[in-house]
């Protein structure tokens, strides 16, 4: 007899409709996802497009004001790009921002130093840290938005006193250290509004927290109107400046820069978020429930149920070493008292070994790494181990 022969293995390898039980969840969660990211998108297609494009007709856009302006005798000008913005920054020009976020970090520079030598108005729309700094020193962005959306002036700047109140929040707030600037519709203490004094040039700037008060389908709402002919009509030239991403800029950064310089710094946080998210779920599923209590089951459980219960616990947890551990230990058991071998010395190798070999006539070796060896690589190793264990049990109880 030998203790490596096995019998007709069993396919451990999940069937197809196994496999699709376990992952329609998965993909029917990731078909509504995408669902309803495509329905969104169609939703706010029509309703975000032209956003602050003075071009644009659309709710979001900023023909209206345009139109109040030149009705002013105010002229309006789009420029796409970083250079057409700096050419056309002039001491009787407003320079409007409309995302400043979007420019680089070369770029938000060169334009600093073209507007603040201009003597002209320039006039930031929503932007944030780091940009805001860049473009307005001394200027910083809250860390908390504003959820307040119509605002009083609170200050004593003649613009906003004319406009009165203003859909200014709902946005980005800001806090300065520039001595003489004019905080205006504050919001818990921060204002959404500022205007910084004018420079040496003539020049002076406006950080503006919130886009609405330029929508057209806004207005006409609250003071909107007029604090927008107020801060864009001051110069006789308006220059509309869209950054987009396709504006390459006119000298790019030197040096090397690592994957992540190149993402935007709310990418950053999002991510520290979802680590701390995911360390606070770890330890909510990792907490202590206490010791085990035993409970009387209330039916009688046929032993072959529980044992295919406890195999498929074991199989989707992938705990090959545990099934294993557990056919070896229950066949040592069984083993030892048909050789003579106290089931308390069962599981010692220097016990049980020599007696099986004794019984078998055969070699130990073998029968070590039957009863002691490392756990199976796979579940068609598994299955063969069970085999062996169950040959070599039958072996031992042959008369």
């Amino acid at each position: 007899m030998t203790t490596e022969a096995t019998l007709p293995s069993t396919s451990a390898s999940p069937t197809t409709r196994q496999v699709w039980t376990r992952t329609r969840g998965i993909l029917l969660a990731l078909v509504l996802l995408l669902a309803a990211a495509v329905a969104l998108a169609l939703l706010h297609s029509g309703t975000r497009h032209g956003r602050l494009d003075p071009r644009s007709a659309d709710p979001y856009g900023s023909h209206a004001v345009t139109a109040l302006l030149a009705d002013h005798g105010v002229s309006t000008r789009t420029v796409t790009t970083l250079d057409q913005a700096r050419a056309a920054a002039g001491p009787d020009t407003t320079l409007l921002v409309t995302v400043p976020d979007l420019l680089t970090k070369h770029q938000q520079s060169r334009l600093h130093t073209a507007t603040a030598a201009s003597g002209g108005r320039t006039v930031l729309v929503a932007p944030d840290t780091p940009s805001v700094g860049r473009l307005a020193p001394g200027v910083i962005a809250g860390s908390a938005p504003s959820f307040v959306t119509t605002l009083s002036p609170g200050c004593s700047l003649p613009a906003a006193r004319r406009a009165g109140s203003a859909e200014t929040g709902g946005g980005l707030r800001y806090s300065s250290t520039v001595p003489g600037a004019d905080s205006c519709y504050p919001s818990d203490g921060l204002p959404t509004l500022l205007l910084l004094p004018r420079t040496a040039k003539g020049g002076d700037t406006v950080v503006l927290g919130a886009p609405d008060i330029l929508y057209n389908t806004r207005l006409d709402k609250q003071g909107n109107a007029s604090l927008a002919l107020q801060l864009l009509g001051s110069r006789p030239h308006l220059v509309w400046y869209l950054p987009s991403l396709a504006d390459e800029p006119a000298a790019p950064d030197t040096g090397a820069r690592s994957f992540f310089d190149l993402l935007p710094s709310g990418w950053l946080w999002a991510t520290l978020q979802l680590f701390v998210a995911a360390a606070l779920a770890a330890l909510w599923r990792a907490r202590r429930l206490g010791p085990l209590v035993p409970e009387r089951l209330p039916v009688a459980i046929r032993a072959s149920e529980a044992v295919e219960g406890r195999a498929r616990l074991y199989r989707k947890a992938n705990a090959r070493d545990r099934a294993a551990d557990a056919l070896r230990s229950t066949t040592r058991t069984r083993l030892a008292p048909l050789v003579g071998v106290p089931v308390a010395q069962a599981h010692a190798p220097e016990a049980l070994l020599p007696a099986l070999s004794a019984h078998l006539h055969g070699d130990g070796q073998p029968l070590h790494s039957l009863l002691f060896g490392p756990p199976p690589g796979d579940d068609a190793a598994l299955v063969s181990l069970a085999d062996q264990l169950d040959a070599l049990e039958r072996e031992v109880r042959r008369p």
